[in-house]
């Protein structure tokens, strides 16, 4: 479980956990799950169009990934934020399904990007996923006191000159990157799971934000790890333990704070 290719695995899966830890804190923190779960979904069809002309299926989600994060924060601006979300999802969707039409031999690829092939990772793709992490994670370091401020007190943010529009869409694009290089890991289906369930879990036990951002990271990692040897025992997709570990760790963290009340 810990020689060969799994050296792959646990470390961009450890790296995948850490950015979806501290991505995830804001969309908790900001009510953005559902954006979390369809920008994901909709960057799907990005790797079919991509895998459809032959290039590069990161450079597909990356592109999909950044488009709908974009039309989402364009589209809500003067409108209901979850209408023009669903509208996006269902748009980027729609020209999945088209991408797909166009090929049949698409099947082990699509398989993969909706449920994970962690345990498929070569040592090609360690390198990257390290990059777009660091980067991910510098970030949201370099804007996580104005981007705290919009997200807790939005009012007293734009007082303050932080347009909402703007930091919107800068967390959009956070989540675009996130989103970028998680997708290959656990697959569009579940990784909001991943990016909600730990942050959403953590809020349940302390409400300090650096505390819960770290608490975030280490239940994300906890839950990435056990849903790699699961699935390396047992050979069911990892994205279905991650996402059932997810479900179960939020279920502990609303019972701790029903009984704590």
């Amino acid at each position: 479980m810990f020689s060969g290719f799994m050296v792959n695995a646990w470390v961009v899966a450890s790296i995948v956990a850490v950015v979806a830890g501290v991505v995830g804190f804001f969309t908790v923190l900001r009510g953005s799950a559902f954006v979390a779960h369809a920008i994901p979904n909709g960057s799907f069809a990005g790797a079919a169009g991509a895998s459809l002309i032959g290039t590069s299926t990161l450079l597909g989600l990356g592109v999909f990934s950044l488009g709908g994060a974009i039309a989402i924060g364009l589209l809500g601006r003067r409108g209901r934020h979850d209408v023009a979300t669903a509208l996006t999802l269902a748009m980027m969707l729609g020209l999945g399904a088209l991408f797909l039409s166009f090929s049949v031999e698409y099947a082990p690829e699509v398989y993969s990007l909706l449920f994970g092939e962690v345990l498929g990772i070569g040592g090609n793709d360690v390198l990257p996923t390290a990059v777009l992490g660091g980067v991910c994670v510098a970030s949201v370091a370099a804007v996580y006191r104005p981007l705290m401020l919009s997200s807790v007190l939005p009012e007293v943010g734009e007082a303050a000159g932080l347009g909402r529009l703007r930091m919107e869409m800068l967390f959009l694009a956070l989540l675009a990157l996130a989103t970028t290089m998680t997708v290959p890991v656990v697959g569009t289906l579940l990784i909001f799971s991943l990016m909600t369930g730990a942050p959403a879990t953590a809020r349940c036990f302390t409400d300090r934000p650096p505390v819960a951002m770290a608490l975030s990271v280490a239940l994300a990692l906890v839950i990435v790890w056990a849903a790699i040897a699961a699935s390396y025992t047992t050979n069911y997709p990892v994205g279905f333990f991650v996402g059932s570990a997810s479900a179960g760790a939020y279920a502990l963290g609303r019972i701790w704070t029903a009984v704590r009340r």
